[in-house]
């Protein structure tokens, strides 16, 4: 792993170099320099980008290309010369071609895709006609398969004939004569097997595999449940169309990641980075859901006006306001992101929506109790400092504060617990049931609470 003083380094070495405008230096340069170093360089040096992917070796700057941030590809795609954008496409890996190509406008799909090889514009036009977010839209066709009937050593001969360009040849596909998968073998096998011997003296038949519809968040699980690097892809007739393997599952893990943070902040998750979203798109991004809270708001201001003509008896209730929904609101963003990731992890089942019932309901139980005796010391105590603030009816008020607070960090804590499973049972994405949602559901209900609590204390003696 390079040091700081490499990464420097590298740097200056880039800047004699281009310096030098000697082509043949440059290119030699960048041959000599690891695949994550050159990206590095581009981030770095973005007026020299498309020059150092035009002087890479096409294979070089195909597996720069693919690790580049969105942003710098369509930069590059832009300003690169013609040919070299159409030596660049051919070469990239399908899967990863079609990740860049989903990414753009039509228009320019429809015309980089007129550059493709026959065969590549083929595979490419495949994958882009399987549905969004889909395993077909993230396999690739590139895969050595061999027959039940091969020996071992017919094995090896299909795998140097064919595996050039295939991702991985950590895992070997057997299919029959219609193309129907029968299992699948690790490279170690047949290594570990005697020539002669048949791949179905190998086989045992239990395979993993993912349906080319299957939602490509769920297939996270699925590697990390069976330790793999590399899964067949078939259709609804156990057809092989592909594979998949782990690095287009963790960029597809990082997608969604990315998208649940934006969610959870109260936004509709962004579809580019956030300075290449344009401006008005991203208020449309960011518009609706304040809205929403907003709207959700005015409702607490409507809660307080039901209870005006106890607010103008007791003044001082309205000062506990703040102190009383934002504790409820605080309790329920914390039970939300806390069931939205064991949700996303697979940690928990909307089966389990009992036990987490229960279990939240002895947290808000015992979190209300530490922050309602917070509460009750805080205003008890402040009347020392203020004599007149609370008048002679301090503990009452003391009292309404530590039950108000209870009862609105228990309500929070349900409240955003229970949100994410609802959702998610109702086929919508748990992380919508985001942070400021729950914070805006709790600030109506806890006003509700907290005169309601305070009636309950103080009738017959203030109220």
């Amino acid at each position: 792993m390079p040091t700081e003083l490499d990464e420097i380094s590298i740097q200056q070495q880039f800047e004699e170099v281009i310096a030098s405008e000697d082509k043949l230096a440059i290119q030699n340069f960048l041959n000599d320099q690891n695949i994550t170093d050159v990206a590095e360089l581009i981030y770095e040096n973005e007026m020299y980008e498309t020059q150092i992917i035009s002087l890479l070796s096409i294979h070089r700057a195909s597996s720069v290309f693919k690790i580049l941030e969105l942003s710098a590809q369509k930069r590059i795609i832009k300003n690169l010369p013609s040919i070299k954008t159409t030596e660049l496409l051919n070469e990239l890996p399908v899967d990863d071609r079609v990740a860049f190509l989903e990414e753009l406008p039509t228009s320019i799909v429809r015309d980089l895709i007129k550059r493709l090889d026959p065969d590549e514009r083929r595979d490419t036009l495949k994958l882009l006609g399987y549905p969004e977010n889909s395993m077909g839209r993230i396999m690739t066709p590139d895969y050595v398969y061999v027959y039940e009937e091969n020996t071992v050593a017919e094995v090896f001969e299909t795998i140097r004939k064919h595996a050039r360009g295939s991702e991985t040849i950590d895992v070997i596909y057997v299919i029959n004569e219609k193309g129907e998968l029968q299992d699948h073998i690790r490279i170690r096998d047949f290594i570990l097997a005697e020539p002669q011997t048949k791949v179905n003296e190998i086989m045992d038949r239990r395979f993993i595999s993912l349906n080319v519809h299957d939602d490509q968040e769920s297939a996270s699980e699925v590697f990390k449940m069976n330790n793999r690097v590399a899964l067949p892809v078939i259709d609804d007739n156990n057809i092989l169309l592909g594979i998949v393997t782990i690095d287009d599952i963790l960029w597809v893990a990082e997608e969604e990641f990315s998208e649940d943070i934006q969610k959870i902040g109260g936004t509709e998750a962004l579809d580019a980075p956030y300075l290449d979203m344009p401006f008005w798109k991203l208020i449309s991004k960011r518009a609706p859901w304040l809205i929403i809270l907003f709207v959700g708001e005015l409702f607490t201001a409507s809660a307080m006006s039901f209870f005006e003509d106890e607010i103008k008896k007791v003044l001082v209730l309205n000062m506990l306001v703040p102190l009383i929904i934002s504790s409820g609101g605080n309790s329920g963003s914390q039970a939300s992101t806390l069931i939205i990731q064991a949700m996303a992890k697979a940690e928990i089942t909307i089966a389990d929506w009992f036990s987490i019932l229960k279990r939240e309901l002895k947290s808000g139980f015992v979190l209300g109790g530490i922050l309602g005796s917070v509460g009750f010391l805080r205003t008890y105590l402040w009347s020392f400092i203020e004599p007149h603030l609370y008048g002679s009816h301090t503990f009452l008020l003391a009292m309404v504060t530590a039950f108000a607070v209870l009862g609105v960090v228990l309500w929070g804590t349900l409240a955003g617990s229970m949100l994410p499973i609802i959702l998610k049972r109702l086929k919508f994405d748990p992380a919508t049931s985001s942070a400021p949602f729950v914070a805006t559901l709790v600030d109506v209900t806890g006003i509700v609470i907290y005169f309601s609590v305070a009636y309950l204390f103080l009738s017959g003696v203030l109220l």
